[in-house]
Protein backbone atom coordinates (compact mmCIF):
# COMPACT_ATOMS: atom_id res chain seq x y z
CA UNK A 1 0.00 0.00 0.00
CA UNK A 2 1.35 3.40 -1.00
CA UNK A 3 1.97 6.19 1.49
CA UNK A 4 -0.12 9.35 1.55
CA UNK A 5 2.65 11.22 -0.27
CA UNK A 6 2.97 8.46 -2.89
CA UNK A 7 -0.78 8.64 -3.48
CA UNK A 8 -0.67 12.40 -3.92
CA UNK A 9 2.17 12.11 -6.42
CA UNK A 10 0.56 9.17 -8.23
CA UNK A 11 -2.79 10.85 -8.65
CA UNK A 12 -1.23 14.16 -9.64
CA UNK A 13 0.66 12.21 -12.32
CA UNK A 14 -2.73 10.81 -13.44
CA UNK A 15 -1.62 7.26 -12.65
CA UNK A 16 -4.67 5.04 -13.10
CA UNK A 17 -3.31 2.41 -10.71
CA UNK A 18 -3.03 5.01 -7.94
CA UNK A 19 -6.72 5.83 -8.40
CA UNK A 20 -7.61 2.12 -8.37
CA UNK A 21 -5.72 1.62 -5.10
CA UNK A 22 -7.46 4.59 -3.49
CA UNK A 23 -10.84 3.43 -4.74
CA UNK A 24 -10.30 0.03 -3.12
CA UNK A 25 -8.93 1.36 0.20
CA UNK A 26 -11.86 2.07 2.47
CA UNK A 27 -9.54 3.74 4.97
CA UNK A 28 -8.40 6.43 2.49
CA UNK A 29 -11.43 8.71 2.85
CA UNK A 30 -9.79 10.80 5.58
CA UNK A 31 -6.67 11.06 3.40
CA UNK A 32 -8.85 12.28 0.53
CA UNK A 33 -10.33 14.90 2.86
CA UNK A 34 -6.80 15.96 3.76
CA UNK A 35 -5.98 16.41 0.07
CA UNK A 36 -9.10 18.55 -0.41
CA UNK A 37 -8.14 20.78 2.51
CA UNK A 38 -4.47 21.06 1.47
CA UNK A 39 -5.46 21.83 -2.12
CA UNK A 40 -7.91 24.47 -0.97
CA UNK A 41 -5.33 26.12 1.28
CA UNK A 42 -2.79 26.06 -1.58
CA UNK A 43 -5.40 27.66 -3.84
CA UNK A 44 -6.14 30.31 -1.23
CA UNK A 45 -2.48 31.14 -0.81
CA UNK A 46 -1.94 31.15 -4.57
CA UNK A 47 -4.88 33.51 -5.01
CA UNK A 48 -3.25 36.00 -2.67
CA UNK A 49 -0.98 36.81 -5.60
CA UNK A 50 -4.09 38.05 -7.40
CA UNK A 51 -4.99 40.26 -4.46
CA UNK A 52 -7.83 38.00 -3.32
CA UNK A 53 -8.97 36.55 -0.05
CA UNK A 54 -6.55 36.91 2.79
CA UNK A 55 -6.54 34.52 5.74
CA UNK A 56 -10.32 34.67 6.10
CA UNK A 57 -10.69 33.72 2.45
CA UNK A 58 -8.39 30.73 2.92
CA UNK A 59 -10.43 29.49 5.90
CA UNK A 60 -13.80 30.01 4.24
CA UNK A 61 -12.41 28.48 1.06
CA UNK A 62 -11.30 25.39 2.98
CA UNK A 63 -14.73 24.87 4.47
CA UNK A 64 -16.36 25.53 1.12
CA UNK A 65 -14.02 23.06 -0.57
CA UNK A 66 -15.10 20.29 1.81
CA UNK A 67 -18.79 20.98 1.20
CA UNK A 68 -18.21 21.17 -2.56
CA UNK A 69 -16.23 17.91 -2.49
CA UNK A 70 -19.08 15.98 -0.84
CA UNK A 71 -21.69 17.59 -3.11
CA UNK A 72 -19.66 17.00 -6.28
CA UNK A 73 -18.91 13.39 -5.34
CA UNK A 74 -22.60 12.76 -4.64
CA UNK A 75 -23.70 14.32 -7.89
CA UNK A 76 -21.03 12.51 -9.89
CA UNK A 77 -21.92 9.21 -8.24
CA UNK A 78 -25.62 9.58 -9.13
CA UNK A 79 -24.93 10.63 -12.71
CA UNK A 80 -22.28 7.96 -13.26
CA UNK A 81 -24.12 5.03 -11.71
CA UNK A 82 -27.74 5.89 -12.51
CA UNK A 83 -27.80 8.01 -15.69
CA UNK A 84 -24.66 6.98 -17.59
CA UNK A 85 -23.45 3.61 -16.30
CA UNK A 86 -21.65 1.03 -18.39
CA UNK A 87 -22.62 -2.63 -17.83
CA UNK A 88 -19.63 -3.22 -15.50
CA UNK A 89 -20.08 -0.01 -13.49
CA UNK A 90 -19.91 -0.75 -9.76
CA UNK A 91 -19.21 1.99 -7.26
CA UNK A 92 -20.39 3.60 -4.07
CA UNK A 93 -20.35 7.15 -2.77
CA UNK A 94 -17.32 6.65 -0.52
CA UNK A 95 -15.25 5.33 -3.44
CA UNK A 96 -16.24 8.38 -5.46
CA UNK A 97 -15.36 10.70 -2.57
CA UNK A 98 -11.93 9.11 -2.22
CA UNK A 99 -10.93 9.31 -5.88
CA UNK A 100 -12.34 12.79 -6.39
CA UNK A 101 -10.61 13.99 -3.24
CA UNK A 102 -7.28 12.73 -4.53
CA UNK A 103 -8.04 14.18 -7.98
CA UNK A 104 -7.40 17.52 -6.29
CA UNK A 105 -3.76 16.57 -5.66
CA UNK A 106 -2.65 18.65 -8.61
CA UNK A 107 -4.25 21.61 -6.84
CA UNK A 108 -1.35 21.67 -4.42
CA UNK A 109 0.60 23.38 -7.22
CA UNK A 110 -1.79 26.35 -6.92
CA UNK A 111 0.38 27.64 -4.10
CA UNK A 112 2.76 28.83 -6.83
CA UNK A 113 0.00 31.18 -8.00
CA UNK A 114 1.39 33.65 -5.48
CA UNK A 115 4.48 34.18 -7.67
CA UNK A 116 4.20 37.61 -9.31
CA UNK A 117 3.90 37.58 -13.08
CA UNK A 118 3.21 33.86 -13.48
CA UNK A 119 0.48 33.39 -10.87
CA UNK A 120 -2.50 33.54 -13.25
CA UNK A 121 -0.78 31.14 -15.66
CA UNK A 122 -0.01 28.69 -12.84
CA UNK A 123 -3.59 28.84 -11.57
CA UNK A 124 -4.98 28.31 -15.09
CA UNK A 125 -2.74 25.34 -15.88
CA UNK A 126 -3.45 23.80 -12.51
CA UNK A 127 -7.21 24.13 -13.04
CA UNK A 128 -6.96 22.24 -16.33
CA UNK A 129 -4.73 19.61 -14.69
CA UNK A 130 -7.30 19.12 -11.92
CA UNK A 131 -10.10 18.76 -14.47
CA UNK A 132 -8.16 16.05 -16.33
CA UNK A 133 -7.46 14.31 -13.01
CA UNK A 134 -11.17 14.39 -12.23
CA UNK A 135 -11.96 12.65 -15.52
CA UNK A 136 -9.35 9.96 -14.77
CA UNK A 137 -10.77 9.54 -11.26
CA UNK A 138 -14.34 9.19 -12.53
CA UNK A 139 -13.27 6.73 -15.21
CA UNK A 140 -11.49 4.54 -12.66
CA UNK A 141 -14.12 4.76 -9.90
CA UNK A 142 -16.96 3.88 -12.25
CA UNK A 143 -14.98 1.17 -14.04
CA UNK A 144 -15.61 2.80 -17.40
CA UNK A 145 -13.89 1.57 -20.53
CA UNK A 146 -14.63 4.89 -22.21
CA UNK A 147 -12.84 8.08 -21.21
CA UNK A 148 -15.49 10.00 -23.15
CA UNK A 149 -18.21 8.63 -20.87
CA UNK A 150 -16.23 9.95 -17.88
CA UNK A 151 -15.97 13.31 -19.64
CA UNK A 152 -19.76 13.24 -20.20
CA UNK A 153 -20.39 12.52 -16.51
CA UNK A 154 -18.21 15.49 -15.56
CA UNK A 155 -19.92 17.80 -18.07
CA UNK A 156 -23.43 16.76 -17.03
CA UNK A 157 -22.42 17.17 -13.39
CA UNK A 158 -20.98 20.61 -14.09
CA UNK A 159 -24.20 21.71 -15.84
CA UNK A 160 -26.44 20.33 -13.07
CA UNK A 161 -24.26 21.95 -10.38
CA UNK A 162 -24.45 25.24 -12.28
CA UNK A 163 -28.23 25.08 -12.49
CA UNK A 164 -28.51 24.26 -8.79
CA UNK A 165 -26.18 27.14 -7.93
CA UNK A 166 -28.21 29.59 -10.04
CA UNK A 167 -31.43 28.40 -8.43
CA UNK A 168 -29.99 28.71 -4.91
CA UNK A 169 -28.46 32.11 -5.56
CA UNK A 170 -31.61 33.27 -7.33
CA UNK A 171 -33.90 32.12 -4.53
CA UNK A 172 -31.59 33.64 -1.93
CA UNK A 173 -31.70 37.07 -3.56
CA UNK A 174 -35.46 36.96 -4.23
CA UNK A 175 -36.27 37.16 -0.54
CA UNK A 176 -33.92 40.02 0.21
Amino acid sequence: MASFTDRIIGTARLNQQAYEEIEADGTATSQAMGVVILSSVAGGIGSLGLGAGGLGGVIVGGIGALVAWVAWASLTYIIGTRLLPEPQTRSDLKEMMRVLGFAQSAGLARIFGIIPGVGPLVLGITSIWMLVAMVVAVRQALDYTSTWRAVAVCIVGWVVAGVITVLLVGSGSAGG
